[in-house]
């Protein structure tokens, strides 16, 4: 089940919100365990069972580390939870990548494992490992009630896409918060607008991308394939981030305020700076409980090189067990590292219109390493973009596409959600959020179009 489906709007969130409005403040939090096990169990009824173990398997981890008073016992079953959590995750999403290279640098005929990949299982991963380094580290105190870190873990509105919660966040307000009908109201502003940005935009430039996938990287013409590459950068951009939106609406109407997971990211001048916009949150996991325990910058120069060399590698590995997306965290560590050395000095030195140029145009080219998913692929769509390729393939689309792409332009900036924070509350500002739902409902209503590309991650 998916935000931006007729069944959660009018069937799941409603008749959640009703028992969970109704029953006592003791029991809020049951209510949010059982109804995102519902939620998960919708969309992946098989592996239910090893989220459940998992949150039980950390609860009682994190129970042994906080009462432990012995370092070694203590050290221990920190590497016991590590290796059980990283190794659930390299089972089920690079199990098969592995033996698949095992095969071909060897010669080898090991078989391939057919394991679907449990949704969410990266996003909830990390926010399981947060809260077991901080309670290792004694950052926080561990939580002595399975109900409320089930329901922290296993929370819907960001179970299956983040934004990644650190327990920090919501501890208090997973133990006592205040919940107010009025926190419906503000939720529904926020979860509004990332439908809009998901239905009405990022499922049309989809379209388009998939038209470009139709007609095969080798036949498209130069114009076409940088339509294609433009129609996947924003249909990425309002994809994740009107779903990051409608889970940080969801989580304001059961009375928890989750943090922000993007800034307008094609407003930045840097890539250094898209990183600081885009997908935030993992960002800061990174910084956090890699880049910083292995060093950061503290080191020196090599040494930072070499630690963001490794959280690089293992940014383009979260994103997928393909070689595509390893070299996509390598580009990204290429562009960073060149920015450290010389090209972050002279865009300081340029306008910022320069600065927001090159960092589209490095983006746009990290997303078609990313969206095309092989190495050769990869090459052809990009030499299709630099060199002459004349064709008229484009021209149906170009009606819509300059439309679609001239409203992508004006709501990745940061001028719509400047207009709405002063009308949020005014006839104007409900107006056009009344005329965004339906239009969403409409559009949901007749299309079975409606993917969402972070699942897969």
């Amino acid at each position: 089940m998916v935000f931006s489906s007729l069944e959660f709007i009018f069937r799941f969130l409603p008749a959640f919100l009703l028992v969970y409005y109704l029953v006592p403040r003791a029991w809020k939090n049951a209510v949010i365990l059982l109804g995102s096990i519902v939620f998960y169990a919708f969309g992946e009824p098989k592996y239910i069972l090893l989220i459940m173990a998992s949150v039980a398997v950390n609860f009682l981890l994190a129970k042994i580390m906080g009462e432990s008073r012995g370092k070694l016992l203590r050290k221990l079953i920190f590497i016991v939870d590590i290796i059980i959590n990283v190794g659930v995750l390299l089972i089920f999403k690079y199990l098969a990548f592995i033996v698949t290279n095992i095969n071909g640098c060897l010669g080898t005929g090991y078989a391939v494992p057919d394991i679907t990949l449990p949704l969410g299982i990266s996003f909830y991963t990390f926010q399981i490992l947060s809260y077991e380094i901080d309670v290792y580290k004694k950052r926080i105190p561990y939580d002595r009630s399975l109900t409320d870190l089930g329901a922290y873990i296993l929370m819907f509105p960001q179970l299956i896409a983040g934004p990644i919660v650190n327990y920090t966040e919501v501890s208090l307000d997973m133990k006592s918060r205040m919940v107010r009908l009025s926190d419906i109201e503000d939720g529904l502003r926020p979860f509004i607008v990332g439908l809009s940005m998901k239905v009405l935009l990022a499922n049309n430039f989809g379209t388009i991308w998939d038209n470009v996938g139709t007609a095969g990287y080798d036949n498209i013409s130069t114009v076409f394939a940088w339509i294609g590459a433009a129609a996947y950068t924003l249909q990425i951009y309002f994809d994740f981030a009107g779903y990051s939106l409608m889970a940080i609406g969801l989580g304001r109407m059961i009375g928890f305020k989750l943090p922000d997971n993007f800034r307008h990211p094609y407003m930045a001048v840097s890539v250094r700076d898209f990183w600081d916009r885009w997908h935030i949150t993992l960002t800061r996991w990174f910084r956090e409980y890699i880049y910083i325990p292995l060093g950061g910058n503290r080191k020196g120069r090599i040494r930072t090189y070499v630690n963001l060399l490794v959280v690089w590698f293992i940014t383009g590995l979260w994103h997928g067990a393909e070689w595509s997306f390893i070299l996509w965290g390598l580009y990204y560590f290429c562009l960073v590292v060149l920015e450290r050395l010389f090209i972050g000095k002279l865009l300081g030195k340029l306008p910022r219109i320069v600065g927001r140029i090159y960092t589209l145009l490095a983006v746009m080219l990290g997303w078609v390493l990313f969206a095309t998913e092989s190495i050769p692929d990869t090459l052809v769509y990009i030499t299709k973009m630099f060199t002459v390729n004349a064709g008229n393939d484009y021209r149906e689309h170009l009606s819509t596409v300059i439309l679609l792409i001239a409203a992508g332009a004006f709501f990745s900036t940061p001028l719509f959600d400047r207009f709405m924070k002063r009308h949020s509350k005014d006839a104007i500002g409900i107006t056009i959020l009344f005329v965004l739902f339906w239009a969403c409902v409409v559009a949901l209503v007749d299309t079975l179009y409606n993917p969402f590309l972070y699942f897969r991650f």
